[in-house]
Parts: structure tokens; sequence; C-alpha cells
């Protein structure tokens, strides 16, 4: 079985000034398609810098990162965003939506951007996605004319815009109420059954318990790596 991510003996620092920091030690990860991995840990301990890496939006210092088959560091910037937009939807604590477009034209733009799909398709996929977060009744309404755990099943919504096989997820419940946090992360598990991989950093510890997979960090390295799931090919 190949896995949907492998990062073999990543390490990354960044430098202030002259100062070299080191945020990551020599990571080894292997993630299989349908896994849920929550990423947990103390604040400073190279979560979200993880992310950043997976997502390419961040480069190793030294190591490879492999991710839906393509060697991140080696892509260019232009080749990163196709990619991306393409192989994965990134889910942020803060939504992220444009604040001038409906739900539904957030929903839409990134499948104008990646242009995989015929233009002619991309209005139904948007609302077919505003129905499967039960947002249809509020498809024309702005972010700020809905509550935050409507703004952040849209936001996930538009992760899936372009049908990607990995969504990863930056705290996406740190800043909702613990009844929205529940059925966020109930989404969250629909779309691993539906044969999503995911994966979510997180403090909230019960939420993270619940995940197939649980990766502790601290100090940049891997504690701890707990997984229950039967593993599955892509």
């Amino acid at each position: 079985m190949t896995p949907i991510i492998q990062l073999n003996n990543v390490y990354k620092a960044y430098t202030l000034g002259n100062v070299s920091q080191p945020v990551l030690h020599d990571i080894s990860l292997a993630v299989y398609a349908g896994e849920f991995v929550s990423i947990v840990g103390a604040s400073g301990n190279g979560k979200s810098t993880l992310l950043n890496l997976l997502t390419g939006i961040d480069k190793p210092s030294s190591g490879q990162v492999h991710v839906c088959g393509s060697q991140l560091q080696r892509l260019k910037e232009e080749q990163l965003s196709i990619w991306r937009g393409a192989n994965v939807g990134i889910v942020f604590q803060f939504f992220q939506l444009l604040p001038s477009l409906t739900l539904l034209q957030n929903i839409l733009l990134p499948m104008d951007f990646v242009g995989t799909l015929p233009k002619r398709k991309r209005l139904d996929r948007a609302r077919y996605l505003l129905d499967l977060v039960s947002l249809t009744s509020q498809a024309q309404q702005l972010p700020s004319q809905v509550s935050g755990g409507q703004q952040q099943r849209a936001a996930i919504a538009r992760a899936m815009a372009n049908d990607p096989p990995l969504i990863v997820a930056d705290e996406p419940t740190g800043n909702l109420d613990s009844e929205t946090a529940e059925s966020v992360f109930a989404l969250f598990l629909t779309l691993c059954e539906q044969g999503k991989t995911l994966v979510m950093v997180t403090h909230n510890e019960t939420l993270a318990q619940a995940t197939s997979r649980r990766i502790t960090l601290h100090a940049g390295r891997i504690l701890s790596d707990n997984s229950t799931q039967t593993r599955r090919s892509c």
C-alpha cells in the first residue's frame, strides 16, 4: 500500500537574524488513505509547521515530503498552487472566507481557480456541497450574516470544492463553542467515511481521542503515534 502522505527524516528550522531556530526534528511519518489523524501537543511544538509542510505552504530544511504522489520540495510555487488546488482542502481556525462573496461564491472560487470541472457543472457541485454541510438556505448570505459554526461548515465545503483526497485542518473547532465543535467534527467523520483522508491539528483532547489515529508532538519530535484504524490503500 502506498501512503498518501510520506515524510522521511524531515527537519525544519527558521533563520532569525543569524540564528537558526529548529522547529521539527527527524519527522518520519506515513499516513494512508481513509485515516483520520489528529495532531496534538502544546503550543510551540511544531504542529502548524508540520501542516504547512504537508500542504506545500512551507518546505523542509532537509528530508523529503511526499503528498498525493508528489515530492513537494521539488515543485515550484506555480506548480504547488495547482497541485494544492487539486489535491488538498485546507480548513482554518478563523474560516478565511472572503467577506465580499456569498457562501456559494466562496465555494465556487476554488473550482474556478483550478478548472478541473467544466463551468456548467460547478454550480451543481457547489450546491451539492452546501447541502452536504446543511447550508442550502444560506447560500446567498455573506459570511458576516451567518454564525461562526455556519462559516466553518462553509469553509469545509469550500475545502471540498475540487474533491481533493486530503483534507487538512488547523484548529478547525478552536473558535467554536462545544456543541458547534461537535457538529463540525461529525462532518469530518462523514468525510472520512466517504474515503477522504483527514489530518487535524487540535487542542481538543476529546475530539483527538475520537479520531482513528493520534500523533503527539513534543519539542518538534513525534512523542507518540497511536493508531487503531485498519490502513487502506488509495
